[in-house]
C-alpha cells in the first residue's frame, strides 16, 4: 500500500485557487497545441523529406501513442512527485523536445523531437485535470470546466490554423520556432507561482505494468497505420514494415488483455498502476466511451480536412488554416456557456444533442465532400465544433465527477490515455482507408473518394456515442462524502488562456 510522504500545502483562498488553475491552464494550452499542430504542415514535409502520407503521419501518430504510453503513468508520478516537481517534470519535457523539433535535420530526428514533447504533454493533461478535481467544489465544477474547456478542445482544433499562418510566413521550423518562448514562459511562471497540491506517496511503479501498455497501445496503433502500407496518396510507396501490422495488432490485443489481468490483480494490494475500478461507476464508463469516439472524430477530421483542402481543392496552406479557424473559434466562445448550462442543467440535456449533432455533420462530411466547395466544409466543420462542444465539457465534469476522489487521479489518466489512443486509431485508420481507397498516385477525384469513405467510417462510430452518452449522468451538488473534496475553495473565473 502507498504510504503518504507529505502533506500538501494549504490551498483554501479563491485567489489561490484561481493562481493554480490558470498557471496549470496557460501550460497546457501551449502543449495541446502541439498534438495537431503539424497536420497542415504534412503535405510540406511529405516533399521535402520524399516520404509518403502514411510515414508522415507518424508526426501525429507517434505524439498521441507515447501520450498514450505515458498518461498511465501519470497516476503514480502525481502520486510520488510534489505538483510543482511533476509541472517541472512535464514543461522541462516539452521545451527540450521542441528545441530538438526547431533543428531537427532528419524526419527521424523530427519524430523522436514529437515523442519528448508528446511525453511532456501527456503529464500535463492528468495534472490539470486531477488539480481542478481536488480544489473545486461540485457546484462550481461545469463553470470551471466549461474555461479549461478552451484548452481541451479548442486548442487541438487550432493547431492547423496556427500552423498554417506560420508556414505562410517561412520554413515548417517557425512552428516550433514560436512556441518555444511560450513554453519557456510557462515553466519560468510554474516553478515561480504553482504551489504544491494534493497529498504526495511512496508508491511503487510497476515495470511489467508499463510494458504491457506500452507493447499494447504500441502495437495496436502501429498495425492500424499499417493498413494503408503502399498507399501513400503522393506516388512513393511507402516502405516495407520491420513487423507485419497484423501480428502487431495480434500481439497489441494479447498484452492489452494481459495488462487488464495486471492491474485487476493489483487493485487487490492497493497499488495498480490504473485503477480500473473506475469503470464500476457507470457515468464514468459511459463518459469513457463517449470521450474516446468523440476525440477520435475530432483528431481524424484535423487531419483529413487539409489533405483534402489542399491537395484536392487546391488551397495553400494560409488559406486551410484560415478556414479551419472559425470552428475553434465556436468551440472556444460555447465552451463557457456550456459549463453554466452544466451547472444549471446537467450532462445529459448537452451531451445527447452533441453526439447526435457530431453523428449527422460528420454524416454531411461522407455525403458532400465530393461535391461541395470550401465554403461549405467551413460551414461543416462549425457544425462539427459546436458538436464536440456541447460533448466535451459535460463528459470530463461528469465523468470524473461520478468517481470517489481517491480515484481521480486514476480518471484522468484513463480518460487522457483513452483519448490518444483512440485519437491515435481514428487518425491511422482513417489515413489508411483514404490511401486504401485512393490508390497510388491517385487523381483529385479518387483522393476525395478516398476522404468521403474515410468520414463514413467516423460516421459509424459516432452513432454509437448516442448511445454510450445516455449512461451519463450528474452528481448531485450537496454530496459530502469521499466523493467529493469537502475542503475546496470557491473558485473565482479562470480564463483559459
Amino acid at each position: 500500500m502507498p504510504s503518504p510522504a507529505a502533506a500538501p500545502h494549504a490551498v483554501t483562498t479563491p485567489a489561490q485557487t484561481t493562481l493554480v488553475l490558470r498557471v496549470l491552464t496557460v501550460a497546457t494550452f501551449v502543449v495541446i497545441l502541439n498534438e495537431t499542430i503539424m497536420n497542415n504542415a504534412i503535405p510540406r514535409l511529405m516533399d521535402e523529406f520524399r516520404v509518403p502520407e502514411t510515414t508522415a503521419q507518424w508526426l501525429t501518430t507517434a505524439f498521441m501513442l507515447t501520450m498514450a504510453v505515458v498518461i498511465p503513468m501519470t497516476g503514480w508520478i502525481m502520486r510520488r512527485l510534489a505538483t510543482r516537481r511533476t509541472f517541472a517534470l512535464a514543461m522541462g519535457l516539452f521545451t527540450v523536445g521542441t528545441t530538438i523539433a526547431a533543428a531537427a535535420p532528419t524526419f527521424e530526428v523530427l519524430v523522436a523531437a514529437r515523442v519528448v514533447q508528446a511525453a511532456g504533454t501527456a503529464i500535463m493533461i492528468p495534472l490539470l485535470m486531477t488539480t481542478l478535481m481536488d480544489l473545486v467544489p461540485v457546484a462550481d465544477r461545469g463553470r470551471t470546466m466549461g474555461n479549461v474547456s478552451l484548452v481541451i478542445a479548442v486548442a487541438p482544433a487550432m493547431g492547423p490554423a496556427v500552423s498554417g499562418l506560420l508556414l505562410e510566413l517561412g520554413t515548417w521550423r517557425l512552428i516550433f520556432i514560436a512556441v518555444l518562448p511560450i513554453a519557456a514562459a510557462a515553466l519560468w511562471l510554474g516553478l515561480r507561482h504553482l504551489p504544491d497540491v494534493g497529498e504526495r506517496q511512496d508508491s511503487r511503479l510497476d515495470i511489467l505494468s508499463v510494458a504491457l501498455a506500452t507493447v499494447g497501445f504500441g502495437g495496436l496503433v502501429y498495425g492500424l497505420s499499417g493498413l494503408g502500407g503502399g498507399h501513400g496518396g503522393t506516388g512513393d510507396p511507402a516502405p516495407e514494415p520491420v513487423v507485419d501490422p497484423a501480428l502487431a495488432a495480434g500481439v497489441a490485443a494479447v498484452a492489452l488483455i494481459a495488462f487488464v489481468l495486471r492491474q485487476l490483480a493489483l487493485a487487490r494490494h492497493g497499488d495498480p498502476l490504473m485503477d480500473l475500478r473506475a469503470f464500476t461507476h457507470r457515468s464514468f464508463t459511459g463518459a469513457f466511451v463517449t470521450m474516446c469516439l468523440g476525440f477520435a472524430a475530432l483528431i481524424s477530421s484535423i487531419i483529413l480536412l487539409p489533405i483534402h483542402l489542399q491537395r484536392g481543392l487546391g488551397l495553400s496552406t494560409l488559406e486551410t488554416g484560415l478556414l479551419l479557424i472559425p470552428g475553434g473559434i465556436a468551440m472556444g466562445l460555447l465552451g463557457p456557456t456550456i459549463g453554466r448550462l452544466y451547472d444549471r442543467i446537467g450532462a445529459r440535456p448537452l451531451v445527447l444533442p452533441g453526439a447526435v449533432g457530431m453523428t449527422v455533420t460528420l454524416g454531411l462530411f461522407t455525403v458532400l465532400v465530393p461535391h461541395v466547395g470550401q465554403w461549405t466544409i467551413l460551414l461543416l466543420h462549425v457544425l462539427l465544433s459546436l458538436s464536440l462542444a456541447l460533448l466535451f465539457t459535460p463528459l470530463f465534469t461528469a465523468g470524473l465527477g461520478s468517481l470517489p476522489s481517491s480515484l481521480y487521479a486514476h480518471g484522468s489518466a484513463l480518460l487522457g490515455s483513452s483519448q490518444q489512443v483512440f485519437g491515435a486509431a481514428g487518425t491511422a485508420t482513417s489515413i489508411a482507408v483514404m490511401s486504401l481507397v485512393a490508390g497510388t498516385d491517385p487523381t483529385v477525384a479518387e483522393r476525395a473518394s478516398g476522404v468521403q469513405v474515410a468520414f463514413g467510417m467516423l460516421t459509424a462510430l459516432a452513432a454509437i456515442a448516442v448511445v454510450t452518452c445516455l449512461m451519463v449522468s450528474t452528481p448531485r451538488a450537496d454530496m459530502t462524502t469521499e466523493d467529493v473534496p469537502q475542503e475546496s475553495a470557491p473558485l473565482d473565473d479562470v480564463p483559459a488562456s
